[in-house]
Order: structure tokens, then C-alpha cells, then sequence
């Protein structure tokens, strides 16, 4: 890479391309420079036009809702299941309005958004499915990996994720030829000066501007290196998750784990607490790094106030916003780290009733 003088979009993200389309079985896989960037340019790809609705889930990391914006759509909230935390199929069909277009569910965590009923739900209403499957590298239904449900998802692969690399990275997956060559020209530039006949998916109507979102070589040669480990990687974190769940099974004060499913990969381990943020700041000082998912839901998030919302809208997202908390899990964490948070845990609960 460094030698031959080939930066970014060069042959080592032709190889990761190539290497992640094997992985999820995705037709296409067209490497980006962020999940962020992934969304935006699959929307656009998949004909999301200036003021079209995207239903997308309250609980969620903000790319979720601003993606949509950037692509200009306008984000309409949905509240979520309080188990999965996956967007309420329900929910959708009460948010969906004349102007919807599209739904989005986000798979979070350790599983799948229930992505069946979103699919019966988005039939029934005429809706076109993308996933915010950021998260979800490795999970899979039906013999289908995330991302490939409906016209297309996401990967990221920012540092912490079950994938990572040493810096911002992401993808879009579709089986769609359509919206992986829309993608393909929009990630550099629109391929600027092509004609239509180069590029028969850009359309002449809406011209879809490009944008510069090439991926580094280099993150593609660190992905490519990690990636023949993933699978082991994904073992041992099922592991230590199965080991947070027996020690904290009984914990008073724990008040739900998370809930394991065939499809389940974990990304990271999220908890709801009493205390939440008490119990933060205990860990905190015993060394121990813990992280909120997510402190403010979006349809609560300044940059959408002129959008109508209020506290209360939407109870399941909210109430997971008071009380996640997501504990340290990685491949390489030793067993004694695991036991040691837990034992922090236990001790504050009991400190508190004592």
C-alpha cells in the first residue's frame, strides 16, 4: 500500500470487499468511510428523495436519525420493544404517514430487530426496509446475514465494534445491483464527468451528487487481518456474556440482562439497573469502564425539537435510556476482569440495602 503510493480505494479494499461478500453472502459489498456515511449513501441509493419519511427507532446511536436528514428524508420516531430494544413493528405502522417512505430498523447489541414482523409491516404499507445493521457483523436468520432483509444495510467499522479497525470504516451491503452501483459512483465523487451510459443507475432526473467516502487501504489490510478471527472472536464474547448472566442472574437491583437468541452475536453487554448512573460512577472508581447506550433518546435530541416530540412518547426508549449500561466485553478480556466486575455489582447493591 505505502510502497505502491495507493492510499485509499485501492486493491486492499477491493480484497475486504470481496472477503465481507463471502462472510455475510451479500452480492455487493461496497466499502466506505463510516457506518455513517454507509447509511447516508444507501438511502440516497435506494431513492430516498427531499422530504420523504423514514421511520426509524427512538432508541438508537444518533447516525440513525441524522443519516436520514443528511440524505434529506425526515426521521419519524417509533417507540421500541423493551426486550431486544429493536424497534417496535407495531410502532411502525402507527408512525407511517402519507409521505412515508421507508423504515429502518437498527439491530442493537447482541440480536436482530425483529425483523420478520417488520418486513410483514413494511409489505403491508407499501414501505421500502433498510437496515442499520452497524452493529450486527456475524448475526443471522434464516440463513440470511443482517443488512440483506431488504434493499440494503450497513456495517461499521469503527474501533470497539466486534469487527474493528484503527480507525472510522464502513460498508453497505445490498443484493441489489441498482443501489450497489448508486453507491459505487456516489462514495467517489458520482464518478464526476461519467455519463449515464457508465453509470445507468445514477438517475438524470435527480443527478445525486457524490461525495468523497472512500475507504483507507490501510483499515482495509486491518480488517482483512481480523476478519479470519472474527468467528473466534464472536465464540469468546458469547462466552463472557454467558458468564456475566450466571453471576448477575441474581444480583437484587439487576433489574434485566439481555435476552439470548439463536441470532444473538454479541457486541456489546447491555444492562438495565436501578441506580444507573450511581453504579457508573462506583465502577468508575474500583477501574472499571462502563458505557451508556444511549443517555437521551432521539426523538429528545435538540437537533429534532422542531419535529414535535415530548417526553413520553415513546416509554420503552426512554425508560432504556435511564437505565443501560453496557459492562466491559472484548475478546481478549480475562475471565478475572469479568468476575471482578461482576463482584463490584454485587457489592454496590448490597451496600445500598445495607
Amino acid at each position: 500500500m505505502i510502497e505502491n503510493g495507493k492510499y485509499s480505494h485501492g486493491r486492499k479494499v477491493a480484497e475486504l470487499e470481496a472477503a465481507l461478500a463471502a462472510y455475510t453472502g451479500a452480492k455487493f459489498v461496497i466499502g466506505v468511510n463510516s457506518g455513517t456515511d454507509a447509511l447516508v449513501l444507501l438511502l440516497r441509493a435506494a431513492g430516498l428523495r427531499s422530504g420523504e419519511e423514514v421511520v426509524v427507532p427512538a432508541f438508537s446511536f444518533g447516525a440513525t436519525a441524522t443519516s436520514v436528514v443528511l440524505a434529506g428524508g425526515t426521521p419519524v420516531f417509533a417507540d421500541i420493544e423493551p426486550d431486544g430494544y429493536g424497534i417496535d413493528p407495531a410502532a411502525v405502522a402507527d408512525a407511517a404517514g402519507e409521505r412515508t417512505r421507508f423504515v429502518m430498523p437498527t439491530h442493537l447489541f447482541s440480536q436482530l430487530a425483529d425483523i420478520d414482523r417488520v418486513l410483514d409491516v413494511a409489505r403491508r404499507l407499501g414501505l421500502t426496509v433498510v437496515e442499520d445493521s452497524a452493529e450486527a457483523i456475524g448475526m443471522r436468520h434464516r440463513g440470511a446475514h443482517a443488512g440483506l432483509f431488504g434493499a440494503g444495510g450497513v456495517l461499521s467499522f469503527f474501533p470497539t465494534k466486534t469487527l474493528g479497525a484503527l480507525g472510522d470504516a464502513g460498508a453497505v451491503l445490498t443484493d441489489d445491483p441498482r443501489i450497489a452501483g448508486t453507491v459505487d459512483a456516489l462514495r467517489h465523487h458520482g464518478r464526476f464527468g461519467a455519463t449515464i451510459a457508465d453509470f445507468p443507475a445514477i438517475s438524470t432526473e435527480t443527478g445525486l451528487p457524490g461525495v468523497n467516502s472512500k475507504m483507507d487501504d490501510i483499515q482495509a489490510a486491518v480488517l482483512l487481518a481480523k476478519l479470519t478471527g472474527l468467528d473466534d472472536d464472536i465464540t469468546r464474547r458469547a462466552e463472557l456474556a454467558s458468564r456475566y448472566t450466571e453471576a448477575l442472574s441474581d444480583v437484587a437491583g439487576v433489574r434485566k440482562l439481555p435476552v439470548v437468541r439463536p441470532d444473538s452475536v454479541f457486541y456489546v453487554y447491555v444492562v438495565e439497573v436501578d441506580s444507573r448512573d450511581d453504579l457508573a460512577a462506583h465502577l468508575a472508581a474500583k477501574g472499571v469502564q462502563t458505557e451508556v447506550y444511549y443517555p437521551t433518546p432521539l426523538h429528545l435530541q435538540p437537533c429534532f425539537t422542531g419535529l414535535g416530540y415530548r417526553k413520553g412518547d415513546f416509554p420503552n426508549a426512554e425508560n432504556a435510556c435511564r437505565h443501560t449500561l453496557a459492562l466491559p466485553l472484548y475478546p481478549d478480556m480475562p475471565v478475572a476482569d469479568c468476575d471482578r466486575v461482576c463482584d463490584s455489582i454485587r457489592d454496590f447493591f448490597q451496600g445500598r440495602r445495607g
